[in-house]
């Protein structure tokens, strides 16, 4: 019974809900980021560079064998388009990742330069008022 406690008190600590909610969020923004880097930015690119769709580049190591219309074995390929479509997501992914950490860099920053206004000097005490009366006088003396 331990077992399934310990697991529950796991499973419900803040940290491992938090991780999730970011998981599931990360994944959604990926889905997001590889919308916009297919259907926004490698569609110009693939203009500009004659028509060429990324996602399509390969390289042909070896060619399917066909018996009539029955395919033997596929073809084997090094499909680096792919590859340079992943890594234009990774980087548009990295880029937005390192712009919320500044942003968040500097909010804290500006919180921690924020002066805080200076103490008040304190009253002194009829003590020290009196010493002062004294120092004063034997001063005038």
């Amino acid at each position: 019974m331990s077992f399934i406690q310990d697991f529950k008190a796991f499973a419900l600590k803040g940290n491992v809900v938090d991780m999730a909610v970011g998981v599931i969020i990360g994944g959604a923004f990926g889905k997001i980021v590889t919308s916009v880097v297919n259907n926004i930015i490698m569609p110009p690119i693939g203009v500009v560079t004659g028509g060429v769709d990324f996602t399509e580049l390969k390289v042909t190591l070896k060619e399917a064998v066909v018996e009539g219309e029955t395919v033997v074995s596929e073809a084997v390929t090094l499909n680096y388009g792919q590859f340079i479509q992943d890594v234009v997501d990774f980087l548009i992914i990295a880029f937005c990742i390192f712009l919320m950490i500044k942003g968040i860099a500097k909010l804290s920053r500006k919180k921690e330069e924020a002066p805080a206004e200076p103490a008040p000097e304190p009253e002194p005490s009829a003590e020290e008022k009196l010493l002062t009366e004294i120092r004063d006088l034997l001063k005038n003396k």
